[in-house]
């Protein structure tokens, strides 16, 4: 009897830890979401110059109260046990050691996202300064109109530019988009690039002085031979049929590809249109977000992949709506961080966001 008395009560003890237990968790996870939310606001519509420095002291003060009070916190909600203090090491807690691995991170020596510095050194052409740091030639010459390339000697600094295009300062009255027309690039483009920032978020104002990349941007009066970037037609999405392969999502043209900054292409077009499912699936997301893509579009084709369609000015389908290849899921527009009338078109798998130009028939 004492046995079945002693098994009841430890059965009740743990349905009792189980409701404390989820009961909290529940309310840790909507308080984080609530406060996530609030930072995440905030940083959309106050970026610029103060947007890291905030979020720097935000998680330097979360790690603060986390080391200092969280012992405590854990103290008071299990009184009846004991708080052990034990020093784990990250190994330790993964269950096996990094050092076993042979896993080593290489480093790159090229600066991602800013301009920077190179010592010329015995040997050196421009062509090879380039080639070394992945640049166009013009490039290079562009961020140095100073340096006479043909007696240039070891041991002068040049300017490498982060991206292959043009490094600008901003002048009085200058705007993203006069900008644009004048480097023979599109606005977007230089939005996208995460180096630029703006005094205003919502207008994407420049402040003079402030130094601005622009990708794939070409001198004024400068003649080359191939651009960088296709301006190609899209072919119409309805005519394709091919199976098991993604279709056309919008009528227009590429004005942004994929870069390691910007995870899908743009389509652009002035007189908008409608956007079309790449292929088959189930919409797991259809709305407003904060972060930049505005009204978009995420559908899970079932294979380990899913499309995504931002900056959409209409919706055309609900969460859970199965779709098929080709069918009209939403209108093109311009909406959270745009410039103009665009689809922002992603293909995201299982082993990151893939260029949909080696996918799109």
């Amino acid at each position: 009897m004492s046995d079945l008395t002693g098994m009841a009560e430890f059965g009740e003890f743990n349905r009792q830890l189980w409701r404390y237990t989820t009961k909290h968790a529940y309310r840790a996870f909507f308080r984080f979401e609530a406060g996530k939310d609030i930072v995440a606001g905030a940083l959309y519509h106050k970026r610029g110059k103060y947007a890291r420095p905030f979020l720097h002291s935000t998680m330097m003060a979360l790690i603060f109260f986390g080391i200092t009070l969280g012992p405590k916190f854990v103290q008071a909600s299990f009184t009846g046990g004991e708080v052990r203090d034990e020093t784990l090491s990250g190994a330790s807690v993964l269950g096996v050691s990094l050092d076993s691995t042979g896993i080593v991170t290489q480093e790159s020596d090229k600066p991602w996202n800013q301009v920077s510095d190179y010592t010329v050194k015995e040997g050196d052409t421009l062509s090879s300064i380039a080639l070394k740091f992945g640049v166009s030639i013009d490039s290079v010459k562009w961020a140095n109109p100073s340096i006479n390339w043909q007696k240039v000697k070891p041991g002068v600094v040049v300017a490498i530019p982060p991206v292959t295009g043009v490094v600008y300062k901003v002048k009085p009255g200058d705007t993203i988009y006069s900008i644009a027309k004048k480097f023979q690039t599109e606005a977007q483009g230089i939005v996208d690039f995460p180096m630029n920032t703006f005094s205003d978020d919502e207008t994407f104002a420049l402040v003079a002085g402030q130094t601005l990349i622009i990708p794939d941007g070409i001198m004024p009066n400068e003649v080359v031979s191939a651009p960088n970037i296709a301006r190609v037609l899209t072919p119409d999405a309805g005519s394709v049929t091919a199976t098991g392969s993604y279709v056309w999502p919008a009528f227009g043209r590429i004005t942004q590809p994929f870069r390691w900054y910007h995870k899908g292409i743009d389509i652009a077009n002035h007189d908008g249109g409608a956007i079309l499912a790449a292929d088959s699936g189930t919409v797991v997301v259809a709305g407003w977000t904060n972060v930049g893509y505005g009204n978009h579009i995420i559908i899970d084709h079932g294979n380990g992949s899913q499309t995504l369609y931002a900056h959409m000015l209409v919706i055309s389908v609900v969460s859970g709506q199965r779709v098929s290849r080709g069918d009209t899921i939403g209108q093109m527009g311009s909406t959270g961080r745009s410039t103009g009338t665009h689809l922002h078109f992603e293909i995201r798998t299982s082993g990151g966001n893939a260029d949909p130009m080696g996918y799109l028939k």
